[in-house]
């Protein structure tokens, strides 16, 4: 192979490397996004969860006063 030919080839190796460096930097802080949203969809999930205890809570407490009157 050419001299010309090896640099051509080694610059884009080095291209090839830097984008997958970049690209694995990427899905790291994607992941790590990921994760957050994910704890953020738990805690709404749980906060949700327990509304709906109170709001059945607080229609079986009517239902029990509407039949006392």
């Amino acid at each position: 192979m050419s001299r010309k030919l090896l640099l051509d080839l080694e610059t884009k190796l080095d291209e090839l490397i830097s984008q997958c460096t970049s690209l694995e930097k990427e899905n790291a802080r994607l992941k790590a996004r990921e994760d957050t949203w994910q704890q953020e969809r738990t805690r709404l999930m749980e906060k949700n969860e327990i509304a709906r205890s109170r709001v059945e809570a607080m229609i079986s407490r009517l239902k029990g006063l509407g039949q006392q009157s």
